[in-house]
């Protein structure tokens, strides 16, 4: 579950930067407190062994019909943002399940995957993926009839390999708030890995 809620916060926060309307603090306090709502809202609608289960709970969605998510607008509230500040795209659903965060632009496009923890990941791979999710917002977005959550249901998709960005703005740091909440596993990766960069470096020299 860590895994999926921070890479769902890494997300958003890579469209709420792209509006370019927050300071970097201000998104840095929604991010904090976006996180720890999705934690104490998932914490029991969450089952890694069945996964479509509580799917329709762990959705993130903005639509015609509801045009503020009210984990979305809880998170503003708390962390003193203005909700139309954030510039996330009119129609959106984000889909928070085990071991994969998928996400729809527009009622009637099909969904794709933003992250899948089900095989090897690299460092950068994350990073790329999301960034090209962010990138599909304003071709993908659009203004088609809202249907109920029942009707729109998830086609199939493409499942790239993915791993943690190391930043939300840059990929040269991991950020405190992201890199807390990977998993022990992905945590040690991660080091071992920076450091036999250093290591290939300093043989270079």
């Amino acid at each position: 579950m860590r895994d999926e809620i921070a890479t769902t916060v890494f997300f958003v926060t890579r469209l709420v930067k792209k509006h370019d309307k927050l300071s970097k603090q201000q998104i840095e306090d929604f991010a904090e407190k976006l996180m720890t709502i999705l934690f104490e809202t998932y914490r029991s609608h969450w089952h890694s062994d069945c996964p479509s289960k509580g799917q329709a709970f762990r959705c993130i969605r903005i639509n015609n019909n509801q045009n503020k998510d009210p984990i979305l607008e809880r998170a503003c509230v708390e962390s003193n943002v203005d909700f139309s500040h954030l510039g996330l795209p009119k129609e959106m659903t984000i889909w928070v399940d085990p071991f994969e965060v998928c996400c729809r632009y527009g009622e009637k496009n099909h969904p794709f995957t933003v992250a899948s923890f089900k095989g090897r990941w690299e460092e950068w791979e994350l990073y790329q993926q999301i960034s090209y999710a962010v990138s599909r917002a304003s071709s993908d977005d659009s203004s088609g009839t809202s249907c109920d959550e029942e009707s729109c249901s998830k086609e199939p998709r493409v499942i790239p390999k993915v791993s943690n960005p190391k930043s939300i703005y840059q990929v040269k740091c991991v950020p405190v708030l992201f890199y807390f909440f990977l998993s022990d596993s992905k945590k040690n990766a991660l080091i071992m890995k920076t450091e036999e960069k250093k290591n290939m470096e300093r043989t270079k020299l």
